[in-house]
């Protein structure tokens, strides 16, 4: 099933009085089940496409679709909405609240949704990424790949269906990274979702089922 779509979607601004095409016209469709990979140097363009596949960017042409919908002309509250609902953001550094434990992590997130506190779903995704007996710890007090798997778990806890992953395994130790990426994988797979990550870590595209290649904004489809 498609998830999300880009039609002739590129993104400009201004710098000094010179334009900067910061994302050159590109076309492409991402479908659920995939786990999908953007690489290229610094400054090439990756995160500008990251940001616009989260709405956190208007492009400056272009339609993005998004389970059917146009989000390029959505009004902020309903992009705020469509973040919070649909799409999980995974941070290089975790992004967890350092005064918060684990389990009040997912306590903050029920708070903004105005909603019940489901610790058993909580639960039941900490336990998935193996770090159930950590959840009244501080981010502070726990490992870095301890750290990474908490935040993909409260990044799950919406169910999303767009997951978005900005070198999440950049922090971490060779064997730490793929486990990561190994989880991430499964986690795609059984979900039906849709996860993009954003890397320099070669090592980890054996485990994608594509690899897309941004170079000076010029978005390219490659083989692994």
């Amino acid at each position: 099933m498609e998830i999300i779509k880009f039609e002739k979607v590129y993104k400009t601004f201004e710098e000094n009085g010179e334009k900067i095409e910061a994302l050159k016209e590109t076309s492409f469709t991402l479908n659920s089940g995939e786990l999908v990979a953007i690489i290229g140097p610094s400054g090439s363009g990756k995160s500008t496409l990251l940001t616009m596949m989260g709405g956190l960017q208007r492009p400056s042409g272009g339609i993005i679709t998004f389970e059917d919908k146009n989000i390029s002309s959505m009004s902020e509250e309903e992009r705020n909405k469509l973040r919070f609902d649909k799409i999980g953001f995974i941070l290089q550094a975790s992004n967890l609240v350092p005064y918060l434990t684990l389990d009040d992590q997912f306590a903050l997130v029920d708070k903004f949704a105005g909603r019940e506190r489901n610790s058993e779903k909580s639960d039941a995704l900490l336990k998935k990424m193996s770090i159930l007996n950590r959840k009244k710890q501080y981010p502070g007090d726990l490992s870095g790949g301890e750290r990474q798997r908490g935040a993909i778990a409260r990044a799950l806890y919406t169910e999303p269906s767009l997951l978005l992953a900005d070198e999440p395994t950049a922090s971490l130790d060779s064997k730490k990274a793929i486990e990561v990426i190994q989880l991430l994988k499964e986690l795609t797979k059984n979900s039906n979702r849709t996860t993009v990550i954003v890397t320099h870590d070669e090592r980890l595209l054996e485990y994608c089922d594509r690899v897309f290649k941004v170079v000076y904004g010029v978005v390219e489809e490659i083989g692994k």
